[in-house]
């Protein structure tokens, strides 16, 4: 029999590869709406089919272990007992992963008593002999071992599971310098730390080597053990009943009775119906299809066939999409307490292309043309309720045909996005796969002629009826709530807002760029002149020789490359090892980046001189906004440069100034209500500066006498609590002792008492809950609150402090900037909101109007929240965004 004749069989160690995948893959990224973790699963299912793609096996099984118990627990007790407790996000990982495999008709093998990897061994062994090329996947080290001309292993790297190493007879002998029937020989000298299993002391793998190649086996380097010198043969001589033990434990099975053999492992068509159920429970959508063309399934459906169809549209003229509509508003679709009709608008250009409308029964659509749009005016401006996915371009679309859309009560991807932040579905196919586990029809954009035709609009629309019919029941009240008098009024802001786009000068800041250019290149002369010679001060591969080399700094963190160069990191290390060149390169770095932000907002200057940015609502976890293309979220703040940038963005021709108006301290603020501190709600309310009044307070010192130092401190901390500082990071940020930082926070929350007992209890009830809230009952879902894993444990205790205040921040500012659009627009001025950036607006004010405007911006951002303190507004006019600071 020919090699390419041979059968192949595959063997994997199933509990081995997905606890690896588990730690490869973020936790947060993976998680069903029950809350069962799944990444582990994931994480071993891609590797899975990429395996079957490229190995093509014919024959196949998966091995697990059923317990830490086998006959090697049973002769060392202390074998493994060093590992830690499976995290319990991994927990109920493994079971779920092997209805996976019965599913796809894999073997799965168990047997009490013995190991996974004995499972491997044996199959392996009997694979060998019966003719098949085996090979065997598995991230432990003793399958080596297994390594002959017939037996290859896959092991995975240090990337995780995606990438494989072969090891044949040849690559083990490079590796290790001995053939793999040695591999246990080395181990048992060596030590195994994942098991426990403790080597001879100071003998490391080249020694070991040293000594087998020397005496040839490992019975005959025991039997010389004197002729060993010095004091690794004194250890040796201490520890022959370690190494006969190790070697005893570290011997894999062969001869396993399993009560199948490699002939009866042929890979078997999936059940593809098992496969799509246990598939949807786990809501994996994407993994689906690389698992029917992994095993050579690739066209069946990833999908159940629908119970209902989408009904074909009719497409009636201008006046019957009219009559439709009225013979329909009267019975809208009511599903899940969402009444209206489902609206999808397709776009070319940005102007509106086709509409569809639908409710469950019915579904029209038409070409936009000027007769529809006389037609559906009327409908599409009134308060009929309208239900739209993704609804804020298509709104941005009418109004630039002139139409101003009302009555949107729904949009399924910002409800789903409250409902999970952390990893929201950023489609209307998303949705559909999540809540109707069906595939939404979808033309290939890829094919010049699709194979499958998209749904049209109308059928879109019926989609999303469905969608939110499914959707709505899961959305709390007090998160639709924040739907429908939050996320939906600031839409229809934040689209005024993007048509309006701001003014920014080219010129400005062609000749800001210009300048930094020349910085930049006269700092890196200079560097150059400290090291001698000229490198790009761009790579982190020449930065590493340079610094850890040639200076000899001290290294930095240990990443994949070598050590960190990121400007935090050398940031601190010019803190503790100050040096001429790494000044430099930091202030190159710091033009550098400054010429890309530039560089970003000059490209984005449109025809009409204005930069057009698009706000993200779904942009954050905690509500804020984010802002792309180009984002205006990253000119920094409250510097020399900053100012310069800022100075760019001017009041536009037909206007007269920019107002720009932000929330002084909100957080603090919010702090204050939230905790109920009677100390910080005096401070705010008396008028004085809250960090003086805080300062005096913690130093016990009058007000007058608080130095710029204490208030740095005192300031420093209070933000910091709102983030989880540490007294570490306390330490860290104001560079003083930790025990100092430790006293300040001592002292802070001695005065402040009320603080620390809410940031307490918010964290408690949050583990209780599973989330926090705002004021206004936005939810942030923590489920990490109750890992046993520390770090994430920890990370998540510090989101959740923040999540109430900075998401209460986010609605406040959302909610004052909605009303002051609104109130701008019903009194029918000619100034207009243009920017939202961190907790500051930009208003753009028309001539006459400034002193109105200041008046709705002051009442409207200072009634937006009622809190126990009052918000503080500052405003300024100029005739640009610096001019008009405060």
């Amino acid at each position: 029999m020919t090699d390419s004749a041979k059968p192949t069989l595959l063997v994997v160690d199933g509990h081995s590869l997905a606890y690896r995948a588990f730690f490869a893959l973020p936790v947060d990224n993976f998680s069903t709406k029950d809350g069962q973790h799944t990444n582990g699963i994931y994480g071993f299912l891609s590797m899975f089919v990429n395996l079957l793609k490229a190995e093509k096996p014919t024959h196949l099984a998966v091995a697990f272990d059923t317990s830490r118990h086998s006959f090697r627990t049973d002769e060392y007790a202390e074998y493994k007992a060093n590992r830690s407790e499976s995290p319990a996000e991994f927990k109920g990982q493994i079971p779920l992963l092997q209805e996976c495999l019965a599913a796809m008709n894999v073997t799965v093998l168990t047997k009490e008593g013995v190991e996974a990897d004995d499972i491997l061994a044996t199959l392996a062994t009997q694979g060998a002999a019966e003719g098949f090329d085996v090979l065997v996947c598995s991230g432990d080290r003793d399958t080596i071992q297994l390594v002959t001309d017939d037996v290859t292993l896959l092991y995975p790297s240090v990337q995780g599971v995606s990438q494989l190493k072969r090891y044949t007879p040849e690559a083990v002998v490079e590796k290790y310098g001995l053939p793999a029937a040695n591999y246990p020989d080395i181990a048992a000298l060596v030590g195994e730390t994942s098991d426990n299993l403790p080597g001879v002391p100071k003998v490391g793998e080249k020694t070991a080597v040293k000594w087998l190649t020397q005496f040839g086996t490992l019975d005959d380097l025991l039997a010389r053990a004197d002729e060993i010198k010095g004091v690794v043969g004194g250890n040796l001589r201490e520890h022959l009943d370690d190494v006969r033990r190790n070697r005893r434990l570290n011997t894999l099975l062969r001869d396993v009775e399993l009560g199948v053999t490699p002939d009866d492992l042929v890979v078997k068509p999936l059940d593809a119906q098992a496969v799509r159920d246990i598939f949807a429970r786990l809501e994996f959508r994407t993994l689906l299809p690389r698992v029917f063309e992994a095993a050579g399934e690739a066209g069946t459906p990833t999908h159940d066939t629908p119970s209902v169809s989408a009904p074909t549209p009719s497409q009636p003229d201008a006046l019957g999409m009219a009559a439709w509509i009225a013979a329909h508003t009267a019975d809208a679709v009511d599903e899940g307490a969402v009444q209206g009709i489902g609206v999808t608008l397709t776009t070319v250009g940005g102007l509106p292309d086709r509409i569809g409308l639908a409710t469950l029964d019915a579904v029209v659509e038409a070409s936009w043309s000027d007769e529809l749009a006389e037609a559906l005016t009327p409908w599409l401006e009134s308060a009929a309720p309208k239900i739209l996915a993704d609804a804020k371009p298509q709104v941005k679309a009418l109004r630039r045909a002139g139409v101003r859309m009302g009555g949107l009560v729904f949009d399924p991807i910002l409800a789903g996005w409250l409902l999970r932040p952390s990893f929201p579905d950023k489609s209307l196919a998303d949705l559909v796969e999540r809540y109707l586990d069906e595939k939404l029809p979808e033309a290939d954009p890829t094919q010049l002629i699709p194979e499958t035709e998209g749904a049209t609009p109308g059928q879109l629309s019926w989609y999303i009826l469905r969608v939110v019919a499914a959707l709505r029941p899961e959305l709390p009240e007090s998160v639709h709530t924040v739907l429908t008098d939050i996320e939906l009024p600031t839409l229809d802001a934040l689209s005024d807002m993007e048509l309006a786009g701001v003014a920014v000068s080219h010129e400005l800041l062609s000749a800001f760029s210009s300048d930094l250019a020349v910085r930049a290149d006269a700092v890196a002369q200079r560097a150059f002149a400290e090291i001698d010679r000229e490198v790009n001060l761009g790579s982190p591969k020449q930065l590493q020789e340079v610094l850890f080399e040639q200076l000899q700094l001290p290294k930095t963190r240990k990443t994949k490359t070598g050590y960190s160069t990121d400007a935090a990191v050398l940031a601190d290390l010019q803190e503790s090892h100050p040096h001429p060149f790494l000044d430099l390169l930091l202030q190159h770095r710091e033009a550098t980046k400054m010429r890309q932000i530039i560089e970003s907002l000059d490209a984005a200057i449109g025809a009409d001189g204005r930069v057009h940015t698009t706000y993200l609502q779904t942009g954050s976890q905690t509500g804020r906004l984010s802002s792309t293309d180009p984002n205006l979220q990253n000119i920094p703040i409250r510097t020399e440069e900053s100012r310069r940038i800022r100075a760019a963005f001017e009041v536009g021709a037909a206007y007269e100034t920019l107002l720009t108006a932000d929330y002084s301290q909100i957080e603090m603020r919010i702090m204050a209500h939230l905790s109920g501190d009677p100390g910080l709600i005096e401070a705010f309310n008396s008028g004085e500066d809250l960090h003086r009044f805080v300062g005096a307070r913690v130093f016990g010192v009058d007000p007058a006498d608080v130095t710029p130092a204490m208030r740095t401190k005192v300031k420093a901390m209070s933000y910091g609590l709102v983030y989880g500082l540490s007294a570490f990071g306390l330490s860290k940020q104001l560079r003083i002792e930790q025990a100092e930082a430790k006293q300040l926070m001592t002292e802070y929350f001695a005065r402040f008492g009320a603080v620390r007992d809410y940031l307490r209890s918010s964290v408690a009830q949050a583990r209780i809950d599973g989330y926090t809230e705002t004021i206004f009952g936005r939810r942030r879902p923590f489920p990490d609150l109750g890992s046993p894993n520390r770090v994430l444990r920890e990370n998540a205790e510090r989101a959740a402090l923040n999540a109430p205040i900075q998401g209460s921040a986010a609605d406040i500012m959302k909610i004052a900037l909605f009303r002051i659009h609104q109130e701008l627009r019903q009194a029918q001025m000619e100034s207009r909101v243009l920017l939202q950036i961190h907790d500051e607006l930009v208003i753009e004010v028309a001539a006459g109007e400034g002193d109105e405007v200041e008046r709705i911006v002051r009442e409207r951002m200072g009634d937006a929240a009622e809190l126990t303190v009052p918000l503080d507004v500052q405003i300024g006019r100029g005739a640009n965004w610096d001019a008009a600071g405060h």
